[in-house]
Parts: structure tokens; C-alpha cells; sequence
């Protein structure tokens, strides 16, 4: 066991990895996990190509010319560095290249606010990459593992997107057993993609396509998420038998058997959650958590399974689709409605901008019986 800062875990996972390219450029709060790097590199431990860019853009840029010659990549990135990458985000999944991703969830402008809830993410949730959320260090580490051998699996070939809560987790020091190099080369096999920009076999990448093929191109990276279910399953599999950590790869579910009221959440909020789900046992409510882990591919079936013998579902959003409400509530609103037994599904906002997440905040939520924001201040004029 070591004790580590969340970004440190992070980089660690990524220097055993191996990635050939690593594209670097700061923005708060991921910083300190491209400094890791760059530090392996330096000192040796890292033998890769670290490209210090002038923007989010060509970082992307950078990873997705990388990948296609067919090496393994990674950058990070937060907020506004994602946005300003967006182009080159949906490019890279159509064009299928399983580039690794850390974004250090943090809100979006305006007002600008550097702390932690998950608009960036969301904001780019249907842009065809795997996303991952993290509960802790250790998860984080493990995930961005997890996440080289998803996205490279033959049947996949899929970026992944592994999201860690600013500054909570980024920041945060916390004992974990980070991988060995003897269990990293275990776990991860070479990459070996199929296809691979080459000058002595040229083909084309990301062409023009017409209204004749433009649809096929479409179904096949949706096609590729329905088949990222059992890479998924594998490598989470194989994780537990290398490490002895076992990971559900869609959700964590505590005391949900038999719960009356299911809060939904994903991040690090899931950990305070505990809490507050006890306590309302101890109040005598049959509260239970279900705690997201793989938003993409979203696992609707498997929801809908662990959700419909509940009476009331409250999913706690730290992200708002302007005009539409809670994201995650939508989604889980989708997915039960084709239960036997439907839910009730209520909506919280709460979170956002870095507001504390406190227990007392996850136990209103979880007695919430309609759609709500919670901790609004009333001295606060709105307009």
C-alpha cells in the first residue's frame, strides 16, 4: 500500500500503460497528472514521446494522429480544455481510435468556476467515447487500465474517457496498491491494432462520407459500444484475478435488495453516500445506492433490473441540461420505462460548482419526492 495523491495514482497507472505519445497542456485541475508524467519522462521510467502543445485542441489533435499510426496515447484535460477539444473528441471516436482520456470533471462557463461537478463530461456524453467515473484513487488508477484494454479490445476499438472529480479526488491523498509492472504487463497486452496509417500500405482515415455510407458509419461505433459490454466484463474479470480488486463494471450497488428509495449517483459523492443511506436505515427508512461507474455504454437493461423493484428512485445530478433538468435522471427515467413495475423517478440537481456535498445534503436527497435543486441559497437574488 502506498499513500498517494489522486493524480499521482493516475499518472502511475498511465506510466505503466506505456503510451508512446502523451500530449500535455495545463488547465486546472488535471495539471498535476501531466507534471507526473512529464517527470517520468525526464528520469526515464517513462520512454515516450511528451509533446508540450499550445492548446486543448492540438493535444487531442496530437493524440488522434498519434493513435492512428498505431501506437497507444494519452492526454487529460477539465471544463473548458474539453469544449475547446470537442471537434477532435467526436473525430477521434469516428474514427476509432482507442485513445485514453483522464477529464478532471470541473464546471463549465459562465460564471466561470474552476471547482468540481460534472457538466464537462456530460456536456460531451454523445460524442461516442466510453466514459468511466471514479470513486476513489484507487479506482482511478485501476480504471485507466481497465480503460487501455477496453478501448483497444479488437471488437471495440473505442476511445475511453475516464472522469475523476476535480480537486476531490485529484488533489486528495489516499492509501491505495497501485499495479505492479509485473501485474501491469499481465493485464495489458501490447497494442496490435488491425489498422495503422503506413506509408508502405496507405489508407484513409476519417474520409468524407456521403449520405450513401454516413448512417453505416454511425451504426458501426454504435455497434462498437454494444460490444465494449463484454470487454468491459473481461477486463474487470481479469482485474480481480491479477490484483484480487473486484469491480462491477456497471454500478456498485450497497443495501439495494430490498430498498424501498434507490439514490442514484456517480464520482465520489457515492462515498459520502454510504453514510447517508445508513442513517436513513437507521431512521427507518429502506434506503439503498446505486453508484454509476459506466455511464457509456449506458447499461439500461442492467438499471432497470437493479431499480424496478424499488418504489421511489432519486438520481442525484451534478450536471443540468438547461431547459430539460437532471441528465442522469433522464437517462434512468428512459431505461425504467419499460419496467413491469415503474419507479418513481425524481430528479435532484445539487452539487454544482464545487457546492459540498455534505451528508446532510444526501439525506434530504434521498427523502426528495419530487424534482428539486438542492442547497439553494434564499439570499441570493435570482433572476
Amino acid at each position: 500500500m502506498k499513500v498517494m495523491e489522486g493524480s499521482a495514482a493516475i499518472a502511475e497507472a498511465v506510466r505503466l500503460a506505456a503510451p508512446a505519445v502523451v500530449a500535455a497542456y495545463p488547465i486546472t485541475p488535471q495539471t498535476h497528472i501531466v507534471e507526473e508524467l512529464a517527470r517520468a519522462v525526464a528520469d526515464g521510467t517513462l520512454r515516450a514521446e511528451f509533446m508540450t502543445v499550445e492548446s486543448e485542441h492540438s493535444a487531442a489533435s496530437v493524440v488522434l494522429g498519434a493513435s492512428a499510426t498505431g501506437v497507444r496515447t494519452f492526454t487529460a484535460t477539465s471544463s473548458q480544455g474539453l469544449l475547446h477539444m470537442s471537434e477532435v473528441v467526436f473525430n477521434t471516436a469516428g474514427m476509432r481510435l482507442p485513445v485514453v482520456m483522464t477529464v478532471a470533471n470541473r464546471a463549465l462557463s459562465g460564471p466561470l468556476s474552476i471547482w468540481n461537478d460534472h457538466q464537462d463530461s456530460m456536456a460531451l456524453r454523445d460524442a461516442g467515447w466510453i466514459q468511466l467515473f471514479a470513486q476513489t484513487a484507487q479506482e482511478a488508477h485501476d480504471l485507466h487500465l481497465v480503460a487501455y484494454r477496453v478501448g483497444e479490445s479488437e471488437r471495440v476499438h473505442l476511445p475511453v474517457m475516464v472522469c475523476v472529480d476535480g480537486f476531490v479526488l485529484t488533489h486528495a491523498f489516499e492509501p491505495l496498491e497501485p499495479f505492479t509492472v509485473e501485474q501491469a504487463a499481465r493485464y495489458l497486452p501490447a497494442y496490435e491494432p488491425a489498422f495503422r496509417l503506413d506509408p508502405e500500405h496507405p489508407m484513409t482515415f476519417g474520409s468524407y462520407a456521403e449520405p450513401s455510407i454516413y448512417t453505416e458509419a454511425r451504426y458501426a461505433l454504435a455497434r462498437a459500444h454494444e460490444a465494449a459490454g463484454d470487454a468491459l466484463a473481461d477486463a474487470f474479470a481479469s482485474l480481480d484475478a491479477i490484483t484480487g480488486r473486484a469491480y462491477d463494471p456497471w454500478f456498485d450497488a450497497y443495501r439495494l435488495g430490498d430498498a424501498e428509495v434507490a439514490l442514484v449517483c456517480m464520482g465520489t459523492t457515492a462515498q459520502t453516500a454510504r453514510v447517508a443511506i445508513d442513517r436513513a436505515r437507521d431512521e427507518g427508512l429502506a434506503a439503498g445506492l446505486l453508484a454509476l461507474r459506466t455511464f457509456r455504454p449506458f447499461p439500461a437493461e442492467r438499471l432497470r433490473r437493479a431499480l424496478e423493484h424499488a418504489g421511489r428512485v432519486v438520481v442525484l445530478d451534478r450536471a443540468v441540461s438547461i431547459g430539460a433538468g437532471g441528465i442522469v435522471a433522464g437517462e434512468i427515467r428512459s431505461a425504467l420505462a419499460a419496467s413491469v413495475h415503474q419507479p418513481d423517478v425524481v430528479g435532484v440537481i445539487a452539487g454544482l460548482g464545487g457546492r459540498d456535498l455534505s451528508i446532510a445534503t444526501l439525506e434530504r436527497a434521498v427523502r426528495a419526492d419530487a424534482d428539486t435543486w438542492l442547497d439553494l441559497r434564499a439570499d441570493v437574488e435570482v433572476m
